[in-house]
């Protein structure tokens, strides 16, 4: 198992709930002061540094328009984060390539990142959220569409080496392509796809990618991983190593069950911010016509983690919290109900939860946790073997 500590890098000082509509896309950035943002980015990226130093890999992300991550390009933080770190892979998860009008640009900026931290990047590919079409002027019609000819645009940017070629797609046209420079990582970084519900898993499996879920619980997660081994099998390929099973989880780890739960409790300010409209939520022609009239008939969606009390959390598997002991139970459960995986995705800072708590939290997993779950999990072994035979 290999594990990622992970923050959204949010702007917590916020007006008075009942003073706005919504934390994304309308929110006036009249609302940030510069210098206490400036503050803010340098103990986040000293988080990390703490992350490095214990032992744990490193997870960017990007959103725009937000105050839950004020990360607007996550290739300028993760080359700032190459300079500073010296173990941890790099992970960004992700570039939101339905929304980016130059897939060119993003296999160079990937490619840039990877050369810097000397072959440490992951590249994570994801469709965008909804709030951020309008944020981005883009379209949220065939979405998926153009997120895969994007990756498949930017994959053979990375790999092809005997100048230039020309792209002829449907949604993107490229003249001369031909990346300076390449990057370090040959033939090209590991790629990671993220898919929330099972309809989307088909393609990520298809081409071998690693799939990504984020605060999808037990059943949830367990559906998506299912359609993976369903799918890799179908292929004929046999077995998922784990390595190809990611999930993303809120964690925090104290001393005591009280010490964990009360980092646990500021872990929830990301779940009890976003306030969003509707309008923002479910854009015409985002999701299917089924699930956006599942949605408006009040059917229930992601959206539901804003309601849910912390012992819903801790059930479900949304969160992983309390003691060392504790942690290490909950983590395990998880793992058997939705039959294995490999990389673990901590979401470990949120809100208010300043730089010492969350190094605590860092530290204790390591210290604690981890050599305990090492001794349970091993990377190289395949699992689901089960599920994927059809048993």
């Amino acid at each position: 198992m290999e594990y990622w500590h992970f923050s959204e890098t949010p702007y917590p000082d916020l007006p008075p709930e009942d003073s706005y509509d919504s934390i994304r896309v309308t929110m006036p950035n009249s609302v940030i002061d510069p210098a206490k943002a400036a503050d803010l980015w340098a103990r986040y990226i000293e988080d990390w540094k703490v992350a490095d130093e214990a032992g744990l890999n490193i997870m960017v992300n990007e959103h725009h328009g937000t105050a839950t991550c004020m990360d607007a390009a996550a290739p300028v933080v993760a080359a700032a984060l190459s300079q500073v770190t010296k173990n941890a892979k790099i992970l960004v998860l992700g570039n939101p390539v339905s929304n980016r009008k130059d897939p060119i640009r993003v296999a160079e900026e990937m490619a840039l990142v990877d050369l810097l931290s000397r072959g440490r990047l992951e590249v994570g590919f994801v469709r965008g959220v909804p709030y951020e079409v309008s944020a981005t002027n883009s379209s949220p019609v065939r979405m998926n569409e153009r997120m895969w000819e994007a990756i498949d645009l930017i994959k053979a940017a990375w790999e092809t080496h005997d100048g230039p070629f020309n792209w002829e797609g449907e949604h993107f046209q490229h003249r001369q392509v031909n990346i300076w420079p390449r990057p370090y990582t040959q033939p090209r970084p590991p790629i990671w796809v993220t898919g929330m519900s099972p309809t989307s898993v088909p393609r990520i499996a298809d081409n071998d990618y690693v799939l990504a879920t984020f605060l999808t619980g037990h059943e949830g997660t367990k559906k998506v991983f299912d359609a993976y081994r369903t799918r890799w099998a179908e292929s004929g390929k046999g077995e998922v190593p784990v390595d190809r099973l990611a999930y993303c989880a809120m964690t925090y780890v104290g001393r005591t069950d009280d010490e964990g739960m009360e980092g646990a409790e500021q872990l929830m300010w990301y779940l009890r911010s976003n306030k969003v409209p509707p309008q923002f939520i479910l854009p015409p022609g985002y999701t299917p016509y089924f699930v956006r009239a599942a949605a408006l008939q009040g059917g229930k969606s992601a959206f539901d983690l804003a309601t849910m009390t912390m012992d819903q959390l801790l059930e479900s598997g949304i969160m992983f919290a309390g003691s060392p002991s504790t942690v290490t139970a909950q983590i395990e459960e998880f793992h058997d109900r939705v039959g294995g995986f490999g990389h673990l995705i901590l979401h470990g800072q949120a809100g208010f939860m300043d730089h010492d708590t969350t190094s605590r939290g860092i530290r204790n997993f390591v210290e604690l946790v981890k050599p305990r779950l090492d001794s349970l999990f091993t990377s190289s072994t395949p699992v689901g073997a089960a599920v994927a035979a059809g048993v």
